[in-house]
């Protein structure tokens, strides 16, 4: 007599009962997979809605009032606005009607509310939205970091970095307004993975970019202000770094998503681009603020002229332009150099390291 197939209590099969009287037949692995997927989601989301109201919580009370009307604290603002409400609109996805068991299984969504349709409608709204204003802090920021280069070079990586920034945007908008009809319809005409994948490709290309950009300048910048034996960061150099911190992490993470199967790990690209962005402002403005007060006096200038033959005048970035990134670039203000110095400095080099007063040895 053949042996019975052993009994398994973790793989057992139960049955759900459908409207129309259809039976479902559901395993216990699968049951675990949904509810695992849901908290294991849950979670990921609620940890991005945290971390992005602490950080719009300290923009705004680190932030001075004068400055919280320029353009780069409005589109960091606005960026950490919309990726709480995109993340707490998610979590409530996985707490509703849409996620209910017998829901998810029979496919049967006809106690769901027109309003739950329409949050879900509005989560693939604002995802393009928060790449829209992701993309124009980051070229608001390459615009600053670009400042004293050529104006070749800077059209070059103007026009590069808009045509890469606008081919992400692009693709996400095709993404969400294809989302939205399936949502409202529950089918498409096609499968969507292909576009999904292709604006994840385009937005990681993107980050890479910026992130490429951003480490190649502070390359430029530290091996410079090694020459010249400068020890202390100015308000460029922490935008470099903070440059480099805010796209090199999520650039990774853009890149395992393809290899580490985590729910929606792909959110976390703009959640970490959105929450380091604003980190770099204030730490910049900060070290404007300290640097502004360490400043001689007016009347104590010409003694500290006169004792320091390679002094140069102004910050390297001024407070205003900091402030509002779209002013012009020649607001920095610039000294000379003496043909005597260690360095030979030339005058592209003056602008790039005009914040440097009175931090030679006499």
């Amino acid at each position: 007599m053949a042996d019975q197939p052993v009994f398994d209590p973790f793989r057992q099969t139960f049955t759900l009962i459908s409207g129309d009287g259809m039976a479902i037949n559901i395993t216990i692995p699968e049951l675990d997979a949904f509810i695992l997927y849901s908290v294991q989601i849950s979670i990921n989301h609620a940890a991005q809605l945290g971390a992005s109201l602490i950080i719009l919580i300290v923009l705004l009370l680190l932030t001075k009032p004068d400055k919280r009307k320029t353009p780069i604290f409005i589109i960091n603002s606005t960026a950490l606005v919309l990726n709480v409400l995109r993340s707490l609109l998610q979590c409530l996805y996985f707490t509703g009607p849409f996620s209910e068991t017998y829901a998810y299984f029979s496919l049967d969504y006809s106690r769901v509310t027109t309003s739950d349709y329409a949050s879900q409608v509005t989560i693939a709204v604002l995802m393009w939205l928060l790449l829209l204003f992701v993309e124009a802090s980051l070229l608001l920021q390459i615009r600053v970091v670009c400042v004293t280069l050529l104006d070749f070079y800077k059209r070059i990586i103007y026009a590069l970095s808009t045509c890469i920034a606008g081919l992400a945007v692009a693709f996400r908008l095709a993404l969400s307004i294809e989302n939205a009809k399936y949502i409202v319809a529950l089918e498409s005409q096609f499968s969507l993975h292909w576009l999904a994948s292709a604006a994840n490709i385009t937005t990681s290309v993107s980050i890479c970019w910026f992130s490429l950009v951003f480490v190649v300048k502070l390359g430029l910048a530290l091996n410079q202000r090694k020459k010249l034996n400068v020890g202390s960061f100015g308000p460029m150099q922490i935008i470099f770094i903070m440059g480099c911190q805010t796209l090199i992490i999520p650039a990774i993470f853009s890149v395992i998503e393809y290899f580490v199967p985590l729910p929606s790990i792909d959110s976390n690209v703009l959640t970490l681009v959105t929450i380091f962005l604003p980190l770099s402002s204030l730490w910049a403005s900060a070290s404007v603020d300290n640097r502004r007060r360490d400043l001689p006096k007016p009347e104590n200038h010409g003694k500290l002229r006169s004792r320091n033959s390679t002094a140069t005048t102004g910050l390297l970035i001024s407070e205003k332009f900091l402030s509002d990134p779209l002013a012009s670039s020649e607001s920095a203000t610039t000294g000379t150099s003496h043909s005597n110095s260690p360095s030979a400095i030339s005058t592209h080099d003056k602008h790039l390291y005009a914040d440097l007063e009175a931090q030679h040895k006499a």
